[in-house]
């Protein structure tokens, strides 16, 4: 089998959920590859590159900043010149040379009137011709949740053998020391009242609408509110909670702070009307806190009993009286969803494709 060649583009973005993936499943898949079988190919400005033993590190001169060009040009060219397989955890692919791709979610395929402005129907028709380009040309798809597989099916018709479900994980999230410095940077979440804390980007999909309507019927109840803003695809909500009193909109969080407030809150808080995965309410559970997400797309699959479920187009909800509710420990969750366990699966793939 060809040498694969891993995208390292994630070694030069802040980290969310995709890119923590891509860097713990590295690490981990360095203590199992045999040396010469991986590469990890990284752009001249990645930082905090690891020190591996079996993946031998490429650093190009090629600088990685707008998203396309990296992967569709310097990325690409590299991989067709060498003769490489590539493996990208990030929705992407060199267009000419699909190998082994993740599709975490089909987002912009599914919700293209999320998209408005002419820079974010630009992001919208690239996504879409990867997820093409990927679900049709690919060796193999990785997915996190057998319910992105079924959308995939369903929207692209890949036959089901080629998709692989390998699911997402936390196990570097629980090394993460909490930063408690955050509630003296927050003051009015320092008295000790009980709050709800959600995060992630503040995108349309996250429904951040649920938490304005429900903050705005139940005004004694806190909400803490964190996420970095997108440059496309901007909730609308975000003005309209600005002017709640009880929401108090965090700006981004460092993962000490956010484990902090996690490790003090009465419920995290993930309304979203669409998800691939949903990373943080995972790390929620890891940190020992109880969750509330929405119903649908692969939020009850992953979660199962394990969390309080409600409707994101129904805001009206006593979460009291759903917290009382018994919900199931979250133990074997945290089993299965191990990126080490991620990293064994994906290796496992390619043992199979020898």
């Amino acid at each position: 089998m060809k040498v694969i060649a891993i995208n390292g583009e994630a070694w030069c973005h802040t980290l969310t959920g995709i890119e923590r993936l891509a860097i713990e499943v590295v690490q981990h898949l360095d203590r199992l590859v045999q040396p010469g079988m991986m590469e990890l190919v990284v752009p001249a400005n990645a930082k905090d590159v690891p020190e591996l033993s079996n993946i031998k590190t490429v650093r190009l001169k090629r600088e990685a900043h707008f998203f396309p060009r990296w992967t569709q040009v310097d990325f690409q060219l590299y991989v067709l010149a060498h003769r490489r397989l590539s493996l990208d955890f990030s929705n992407t692919c060199p267009f000419f040379a699909p190998g082994i791709e993740f599709i975490h979610d089909i987002y912009c395929a599914l919700y293209p009137e999320d998209f408005t402005s002419r820079r974010d129907k630009l992001i919208c028709l690239y996504s879409r011709m990867m997820y093409r380009a990927i679900a049709k040309r690919a060796k193999v798809v990785l997915t996190v949740s057998e319910y992105t597989k079924q959308t995939v099916i369903d929207r692209y018709h890949t036959p089901a053998g080629k998709i692989r479900v390998v699911y997402s994980g936390v196990t570097g999230y629980r090394d993460i020391q909490a930063d408690f410095s955050v509630f003296d940077r927050l003051p009015r979440l320092k008295d000790g009242k009980p709050f709800y804390f959600t995060l992630g980007s503040l995108s349309r999909r996250k429904n951040l609408k649920w938490i304005a309507e429900h903050a705005a019927l139940y005004p004694d109840e806190i909400f803490a509110v964190s996420g970095k803003p997108l440059p496309s695809v901007v909730a609308p909500e975000l003005e309209k909670m600005k002017s709640l009193s009880n929401v108090i909109m965090t700006g981004y969080l460092s993962d000490g702070e956010v484990k902090a407030l996690l490790s003090r809150c009465k419920a995290f808080v993930l309304p979203s009307y669409f998800e691939g995965f949903g990373l943080p309410p995972l790390e929620a559970l890891s940190c020992g806190t109880q969750i509330i997400v929405s119903n649908r797309t692969s939020l009850p699959e992953i979660y199962g009993s394990a969390a309080h479920y409600i409707d994101p187009d129904k805001p009206d909800v006593d979460l009291d009286k759903l917290l009382a509710e018994e919900v199931s420990s979250p133990d074997p969750l945290l089993e299965k969803y191990d990126l080490a366990k991620t990293a064994e699966r994906i290796y496992g793939i390619i043992q199979g494709m020898k």
